[in-house]
């Protein structure tokens, strides 16, 4: 039996690659198709002055891995012409170089990106064993092709840009914070950074050219001092820093699960099984209800539980009535005024279980009610983090805060940037 099995002629085409042509094509014992292809290109420049050489044999041929065809190993093998430089002192040799491949790697460029689209949402664990190409290989295309920090020349806008932080390990530890944009082309991240210290922000939100601050729309943030006055040394007034609503009417609407807990545990002694039991739709559809808004006839169930606790019913409604003032397409001015007055009402009620929230809105009115200048918030950034989750689980953990860039360069853009590559499409 023979060794190898001669394929009839493959068009250079077929290949994604320019300026060869197609010599050869076998598929050999292991299974293995090796293509064997010559380059077009006449000249070869000398690597020291940059002039025209002339021909001075070959050097031995290398292989290089391609595109799987019919799901098998590809190789394509090219023997590289010499040119010899009688303009330089010693006449050095220089080997022919191809803008298809890189001589100091073992795979053809149109690979490397197919490699890089199958690890977007995978691992490189997973790739490299997929692929039967070493781990150490797949992380250095990675690293070839991917920044490990932004490169502003690349971005042309930023519109809204979002502060937040994400825990590299359980119990909430390692943060890093992450600085994402949004435009009408999507969220990018623009930084991982190490830890979430004011300093640390601050420092790279100054790093921004003063081109692209311009370009900056409002700064969207939870209501972390470290983020907000980062925010508010670098830019001052001229940028608005919101204080993201879910953040928001999660701190309030906290306040009335932790009255309905107490008040439940209070009273819980005191009523029948049969009369718990006949609160317990109530108690599931006030858990339940998102928007804090009911239809009338949800009414009725939420009555028996408001009647046996009237603290509860009023903190609801009032919580309800926050929530119709966002949901009002109203101006700074106007907000800050309605957020006055129910801080007004709640202070003449008896009601303590709004203390703490009553703090933070006295201290962030301002960031709170510059979402109403465009009604902005943190919606992309709440998205982009819990990807951001997934591929660390999906990794097992990533420690290293350039790697984790990458990971998340490739995750967001990698389609975008290696999917519409005509010679990828092309092979």
């Amino acid at each position: 039996m023979e060794n190898t099995i001669q394929l009839p002629p493959i068009p250079a085409s077929v290949l994604g690659i320019s300026n060869i042509t197609v010599e050869n094509a076998e598929i050999t014992k292991n299974n293995e198709f090796v293509i064997t292809v010559r380059s077009t290109e006449k000249e070869i420049l000398c690597q020291k002055c940059g002039s025209v050489t002339s021909p001075h044999g070959h050097s031995p041929a290398i292989k290089l891995r391609h595109l799987p065809i019919f799901g098998k190993k590809t190789y394509v093998q090219i023997t590289p012409a010499r040119g010899r430089c009688d303009n330089c002192k010693g006449s050095p040799t220089t080997t022919q170089t191809s803008s298809w491949y890189n001589k100091s790697n073992r795979q053809t460029k149109v690979y490397e990106e197919y490699l890089l689209l199958l690890l977007i949402n995978s691992t490189i664990s997973d790739v490299s064993i997929k692929e039967d190409i070493r781990y150490k290989a797949v992380e250095g295309i990675v690293d070839r092709y991917i920044e490990t920090e932004v490169d502003w020349s690349k971005v042309s806008k930023i519109g809204l840009l979002g502060l937040d932080e994400i825990s590299l390990k359980k119990g909430y530890q390692d943060y890093v914070t992450l600085i994402t944009s949004k435009t009408e082309d999507g969220v990018k991240i623009l930084g991982v950074l190490k830890g979430r210290e004011k300093a640390a922000v601050k420092a790279f939100l100054a790093s921004i050219p003063k081109h692209l601050q311009k370009t900056i729309i409002a700064i969207c943030s939870d209501m972390y001092d470290g983020f907000i006055n980062a925010a508010q040394e670098v830019f001052g007034e001229n940028i608005p820093v919101i204080a993201d609503r879910y953040h928001v009417s999660k701190l309030y609407r906290k306040c009335l699960v932790s009255l309905r807990k107490k008040e439940l545990k209070r009273i819980k002694k005191s009523l029948s099984k049969e009369e718990y039991l006949s609160l317990k739709p109530a108690i599931s559809l006030l858990c339940k209800r998102k928007e804090l808004s009911i239809a009338d006839e949800e009414k009725q169930i939420l009555e028996p539980l408001f009647n046996a606790f009237p603290k509860i019913k009023e903190a609801y409604y009032l919580c309800l009535k926050l929530t119709s003032i966002y949901n009002r397409h109203s101006t700074t001015d106007e907000a800050l005024q309605y957020m006055d007055n129910w801080r007004l009402e709640v202070e003449s009620s008896k009601l303590t279980c709004f203390k703490d929230f009553i703090k933070s809105l006295k201290k962030y009115k301002k960031e709170i009610c510059n979402y109403f200048i465009n009604r902005n918030s943190s919606g992309f950034v709440e998205g982009f983090n819990n990807k951001a989750k997934v591929l660390k689980r999906r990794c097992y953990g990533i420690t290293n805060i350039k790697h984790l860039f990458q990971r998340l360069v490739l995750d967001f853009s990698g389609y975008d940037q290696f999917l519409n590559n005509s010679d990828l499409q092309m092979a």
